[in-house]
């Protein structure tokens, strides 16, 4: 058994607002499959990065296995390279034969190894990183949200590869990858690190008991400090009322009263008192065993959404439609012979493989009624409502740079609300004085999910908007979505998401 052992970890970004990490420690085994989940922004690629030495830092990281990283970078200049080529810088000593036997694993024809890089699908090149990834010895490896922009295939094939390996973290914001994969989690809670055995479900339940707990616990001593500032109050009175009484008195009124009585309203008051101290030691201690019972909580605040109402059912109609593009004098088929309605009130998703045409699908149905694509080629039917207002969310977030307030002037959102409906998705004001460019990709996608919650639409399109998002924010987005019920076409690949969600799948 080896450990990693962290210990103290204190980190700040040069230039940075805020500290990522201060005095963090947590041990974990290094032979554990373990789930690494935080909210976006937490700092979980950053550790990472840490543990890759690739920044400075105060406090210690001791282990004695090496760790490699997954996804390897890959420049400009490298894509016309062959993972062959290049496995040799990113896994120094590995053995052709053992990517051999990985990539067969993952049930992919090696030949992949030596064609260009830029030749290779994104399920390609992924599958082939793993292969290379995991093919050395006495490692602990770092896999990096492995199935982001995966297909359906893809999860599946990258989900029982590595439920037959072991030794690496996984960062992941799939729940079925985190149950199906992980033994032991590490949360970065909104305050602590804790590290669990079990997998995500196994956790989340326990969490929601533990969140339950405190809330009562809380509950139960806001009660004791209300009454005992009550009793202290009374009795600060009572106290004062009396010392009040200790010097003059009226003869008629009080003819029993004699010099002697001073000394016994002092020692009275006196006592008084002192019960008024047994109050506040008390009331400071009951707010002590309260302070950090919700400190991480994991409540999230309700979004709202306005869809608007179209006088027309049926908002979009496909029958016998084709699409393809023009290459030269060439058309390349996408898709043929597509069928469906989309209702006032449905939810459709977008199902299928990598490249099989979703977003060209998206794209035709925005064209009829915005965009101008030049080079695609379309027949049978495709057409939607007049006057209908699309918000759309596009899976791109390279084209995101400026300040917040630059993007919601630019997009004619209130930049008030727009702030506010980024902190209900839990971006901290902090964040809010950054440039869109220092964000994370979870962070970035936020920023597109608010923008569009704040525009009323007759239709929401979102193509792969849970990229990147943490958990707990897809389970708020959910919750959002059952609630309000908009009209919706969805590109998604998380299996849970979808099965919540979908009224209609339109398999491509």
């Amino acid at each position: 058994m080896s450990l990693l052992q962290v210990s103290e970890l204190t980190f700040c970004y040069e230039g940075s607002f805020d500290n990522i990490f201060e005095d963090m420690s947590f041990s974990v085994d290094t032979d554990w499959k373990l789930g690494f989940i935080g909210r976006n922004g937490k700092g979980k690629t950053t550790l990472l990065n840490l543990l890759l030495g690739k920044y400075d830092y105060e406090g210690s990281i001791s282990t004695d296995k090496v760790f490699d990283y997954f996804p390897y970078q890959i420049s400009e200049s490298e894509l016309d390279m062959t993972i062959d080529e290049l496995s040799e810088s990113w896994k120094p000593g590995v053995e052709n034969w053992r990517i051999i036997c990985e990539i067969n694993s993952l049930g992919v024809d090696p030949e992949i190894l030596y064609r260009p890089i830029r030749t290779l699908s994104h399920g390609e090149k992924t599958k082939a990183m793993l292969a290379v990834l995991f093919s050395g010895e006495n490692e602990f490896l770092l896999v990096d949200e492995p199935t982001n922009h995966l297909d359906k295939d893809g999860r599946e094939t990258v989900k029982k590869y590595l439920n037959t390996k072991k030794g690496f973290i996984l960062v992941s914001h799939d729940r079925d990858l985190l149950d199906a994969v992980c033994d032991h989690m590490l949360v970065f809670n909104r305050e602590s690190v804790e590290v669990v055995s079990g997998n995500f479900s196994s956790w989340w339940e326990n969490k929601q008991k533990a969140d339950a707990y405190a809330m009562a616990e809380n509950e139960k001593h806001m009660k004791e400090i209300g009454k005992l500032r009550s009793s202290a109050d009374r009795a600060k009175r009572w106290a004062d009322k009396n010392e009040s009484t200790k010097i003059g008195f009226d003869p008629i009124k009080e003819p029993d009263r004699c010099a002697g009585t001073r000394s016994y309203i002092g020692a009275k008051t006196k006592k008084m008192q002192s019960r008024v101290k047994n109050f506040e030691k008390r009331i400071e201690r009951e707010i002590e065993e309260k302070e950090g019972l919700l400190n991480d909580i994991e409540k999230v605040d309700d979004l709202k959404l306005i869809p608007l109402s179209h006088h027309k059912k049926c908002l979009v109609e496909c029958r016998d439609f084709s699409l393809g593009y023009r290459s030269d004098n060439d058309i390349k088929p996408i898709l043929e012979g597509i069928t469906f309605q989309l209702m006032q009130g449905d939810i459709l998703f977008l199902n299928g493989e990598n490249g099989c045409g979703k977003s060209s699908l998206i794209k035709a149905i925005l064209n009829d009624v915005s965009s101008d694509i030049s080079n695609m080629v379309t027949s049978g039917k495709l057409e939607t409502a007049s006057g209908l207002v699309i918000s759309y969310i596009n899976q791109n977030t390279s084209h995101l740079s400026g300040s917040l307030k630059e993007y919601a002037k630019k997009h004619n959102l209130d930049y008030s609300i727009f702030l506010t409906l980024l902190r209900k998705l839990d971006m901290s004001r902090v964040q809010f004085e950054k440039n869109i460019e220092e964000y994370s990709e979870g962070q970035k996608k936020k920023v597109l999910i608010a923008a569009s919650l704040l525009q009323s639409a007759h239709i929401y399109i979102w193509d792969e908007p849970m990229n990147y998002i943490d958990v707990f924010s897809r389970m708020q987005i959910e919750a959002l979505i059952e609630r309000f019920k908009p009209t919706m076409i969805v590109v998604e690949h998380d299996v849970r998401f979808r099965e919540k969600l979908a009224s209609k799948v339109l398999d491509l």
